[in-house]
């Protein structure tokens, strides 16, 4: 959510500026803007819509000279919070003298005592955000130091946030600070380029910092030095980002959605490398710093996320109790603190994030680790802050994922959850040969998914079939309920198209009065357990005259003969099916969305990283 840019060094920050938000265009967002600094005077513009229209303005009304002649500025694209998407709730905000500009991501909780309290000491607001709140706060703090008056700022504030501040006053270096949202500082050869993401550092350089909460650096073009909010120093490492700009490209793919489809046999071995051990039946997951009597002694996991990587829980809760004889819970990572849960010193809580900063899934991690359970993570971006806080768990290694719709990073995930489990596993009762057997499924996955892939020209023709329909139900059972949940979260995130994904048993029970002739159900018929039991659900649906696209396991002409189309999956175990049957369904989606000519890598409304409660 929200995309934050700065530069200081001796280049012309303005383009490269503009550059750096097309590279944060897929977080999702609503608005846009910039301020430069130049002649000792700020440059603000901003505009509501694309960054396009911003460069548009830019170009329009900034000669060749204001672009390149300034070395300093900072940019952003606002997913709106508070306030309607507008020109004037865009960032950057100023302080009331206009020397000030701040760029913020996150939500200041206080806002409204904060912004009472200045406008009774004369302060006038332009916008209705809470961030030029804090642009304000900033401001009647400033006695000539930015950072200073940065620090003094930030001790009065409540929430979550990832700031650059400039001054017209300090024309040779910003300062930037993190609680919650977050901020990498990227070290060049005499420039320094900060962002809220490693996307818009990379092609300037591969050398950065991530900063950890309450610090705040101040950034010049020879580097950064890092302070906590009390102006204490503090050391952050240098992290190398091991992924070039090119693998943030579409490489000839008509979207990034299609393309992380696309990579996910590559993506999927780089979550299986060096992780399998055929010798002894096991994963090898060093992350997880747990020894295999440590394992043996967990009596519960408790696995938490949002969205794709909540269905991904899903999956891992069949995982752990079917390999590992662990009892497992899924919780919805938003209710898990507020519902006080019960856990214990014996108790895992796995938390599942792409990003590893989506803002629910964090504060369920701070809530076990206050009270005692142990803590994993599972992550795709290194350096993350669920990575950093849970302190072990495993890495996806997926690669960057720009599109905002989940994809190759749900595949990693289950696949990663498949190899816990199975380590779980044999530290209890699973023996050597059924590990030896699972084994042997795993490393079989990339050739699963690359099967899925070469149909998928038959794929999109089924989805050009019912691309115009209003509504669409998935069903499934056991492995299979959480990708139905998953594709049907799909085919919304992406077409608009209203749909839901259904355990097959309870279609009767309420969902069935809604099927008629333009309501399809994609029935996941795969010859799995619970196969014929959702073949008996699929003629219920046909039965009330909804057309049914089957998923079916190829050769298998009993399922077909239920389907209005069908789409033939290769021939796959229980628990490894989800992994190619999801695939099957990104294409289904992408197929569809397509069709009706869709803003596929930046759906409305949505964002990749969720850094807000």
């Amino acid at each position: 959510m929200c995309g934050i840019v700065g530069y200081v060094g001796r280049r012309g920050a303005t383009d490269l500026l503009l550059s750096g938000l097309r590279r944060l265009e897929y977080r999702g967002y609503d608005s846009a803007g910039l301020a430069v600094l130049r002649d000792h005077a700020l440059r603000i513009e901003k505009t509501a819509g694309k960054v396009q229209a911003l460069a548009d303005r830019v170009f329009e009304t900034w000669s060749p000279k204001e672009r390149s002649e300034a070395h300093m500025g900072i940019a952003h694209t606002r997913w709106a919070t508070h306030g309607a998407p507008t020109q004037a709730n865009a960032h950057p905000h100023t302080d009331g003298s206009g020397e000030i500009a701040l760029v913020h991501n996150g939500i200041i909780e206080n806002y409204a005592e904060i912004r009472a309290r200045l406008e009774a000491e004369g302060h006038r607001f332009r916008s209705e955000t809470d961030t030029e709140s804090l642009a304000h706060l900033i401001g009647a703090c400033y006695e000539g130091d930015l950072l200073q008056a940065v620090c003094a700022a930030l001790k009065h504030v409540q929430g979550t946030l990832g700031i650059a501040v400039i001054s017209a006053r300090e024309p040779d270096r910003m300062v930037v600070a993190r609680r919650g949202s977050p901020v990498v500082i990227g070290l060049g050869d005499g420039e320094t380029i900060v962002a809220s993401d490693a996307a818009a550092v990379v092609a300037h350089t591969r050398q950065c910092v991530f900063l950890e909460d309450d610090d705040v650096a101040v950034v010049t073009a020879n580097g950064a030095e890092l302070r906590n909010v009390h102006n204490v120093p503090v050391a952050r490492e240098v992290s190398r980002i091991d992924w070039d700009a090119s693998a943030a490209e579409k490489g000839g793919f008509a979207h990034f959605m299609l393309k992380e489809i696309f990579e996910q046999p590559d993506a999927l071995r780089n979550s299986l490398r060096g992780r399998l051990d055929a010798g002894q039946g096991t994963a090898v997951l060093s992350g997880l710093n747990l020894s295999a009597r440590e394992m043996a002694s967990v009596d519960r996991v408790v696995l938490v996320g949002c969205g794709t990587s909540l269905h991904s829980a899903m999956v891992g809760d069949y995982y752990f109790e079917d390999l590992a004889d662990i009892p497992a819970d899924v919780e919805q990572a938003a209710e898990f603190r507020y519902r006080n849960p019960i856990l214990s010193p014996q108790n895992l809580v796995v938390a599942i994030s792409q990003s590893g900063e989506t803002a629910d899934t964090l504060a369920a991690v701070r809530e076990a680790k206050q009270k005692g359970a142990l803590i994993a993570g599972i992550c795709n971006v290194v350096g993350s802050t669920i990575a950093r806080e849970a302190g072990r768990g495993v890495y996806l290694h997926a690669g960057p994922e720009i599109g905002v719709a989940s994809t190759k990073a749900f595949t990693a995930q289950l696949t990663v959850l498949l190899m816990m489990a199975l380590k779980f596993g044999r530290c209890r009762r699973l023996s050597r040969q059924k590990g030896l057997d699972l084994c042997a499924e795993l490393e079989r996955i990339p050739e699963l998914v690359s099967a899925v892939l070469a149909r998928n020209d038959q794929i999109a023709a089924v989805a050009r079939r019912f691309a115009d329909v209003r509504d669409f139900f998935y069903i499934g059972r056991g492995y299979l309920y959480p990708v139905a949940m998953e594709g049907a979260l799909k085919l919304k995130e992406i077409s608009y198209i209203h749909a839901e994904g259904y355990h097959a048993a309870e279609l009767k029970h309420g969902p069935i009065a809604l099927l008629d002739r333009q309501v399809p159900v994609v029935a996941l018929l795969n010859d799995v357990p619970g196969r014929e039991k959702t073949m008996s659900n699929a003629q219920e649906c046909r039965a009330r005259h909804s057309p049914v696209i089957a998923v079916i396991t190829e050769g298998d002409h009993e399922a077909a003969a239920l389907g209005d189309a069908c789409i033939e999956m290769p021939r796959a175990s229980a628990r490894v099916a989800p992994i190619p049957t999801t695939v099957a369904l990104q294409l289904l989606a992408y197929h569809v969305a397509q069709a009706r000519g869709c803003p596929i890598d930046q759906p409305r409304n949505l964002a990749k990283s969720v850094t807000v409660e």
